[in-house]
């Protein structure tokens, strides 16, 4: 596994960038994790609906792209994770790839006493209703990419300006609203030991080599 720490990166660039890494694959190239944070920006999935983007006061981009769900945005002050996985040699389902990649970030904001959540048909993490991080993803020829967002301290007025992830009325949190004095770097940090400690390990192209007998 290859972690990069990229820091503030413009949103298309970084898009590009997962394409082509995706699309060059081979068996032996190492899965990767990428950490960074955005500029403003909202972002449109595949079967999006424009319409979810009621206002946008401060003219910020809207850029449509090939992962699931609805709009969201993405802004400094929030952790994104793009998580370029080879599923099929770690033995991973798309769902059962959600489903480790909420249970990290519960299990993150559990060690800042906070009590967070799946919610059924929704996902994502939610506290007490209002969610706290957002989920997409897309997988060509068997591997992940896009990922995963974490607000943590940063400027929540543009989520009003939307029905993020395509729910009229849904509140959206951060970490600092509970409190917590973190960054994002460092939020990172202890969302990639989760990351770590859940995904399963990968397997090597020769262990799915049928067995050779030796020769009577």
């Amino acid at each position: 596994m290859i972690i990069k720490r990229l820091g503030l990166v413009e949103y298309e660039p970084a898009l590009e960038a997962m394409r082509v890494f995706t699309a060059g694959r081979n068996e032996g190239t190492p899965d990767e994790i990428w950490l960074l944070e955005h500029p403003p920006v909202y972002t449109l999935g595949q079967a999006g609906l424009p319409e979810h983007l009621l206002r946008n006061d401060a003219g910020i981009p809207l850029v449509k792209i090939d992962r699931g769900g609805q709009i969201t945005y993405h802004g400094p002050g929030q952790l994104v994770v793009y998580l370029l996985l080879d599923l099929h040699r770690r033995r991973l389902k798309v769902r059962e790839l959600v489903s480790l990649m909420e249970q990290a970030i519960i299990d993150t904001l559990a060690e800042y006493g906070l009590n967070a959540v799946r919610k059924d048909g929704a996902p994502g993490v939610y506290i007490d209703g209002a969610k706290v991080a957002a989920l997409g993803l897309r997988v060509r020829n068997g591997c992940s990419y896009h990922g995963l967002s974490l607000n943590v301290d940063m400027d929540l007025t543009p989520f009003s300006w939307i029905n993020p992830c395509g729910y009229e009325g849904l509140k959206t949190v951060q970490l600092r609203d509970f409190g917590v004095a973190e960054t994002v770097a460092g939020a990172g940090e202890r969302l990639l030991g989760h990351l770590d400690r859940l995904l399963p390990p990968p397997v090597s192209p020769a262990a799915d080599a049928p067995a050779m007998s030796a020769a009577p």
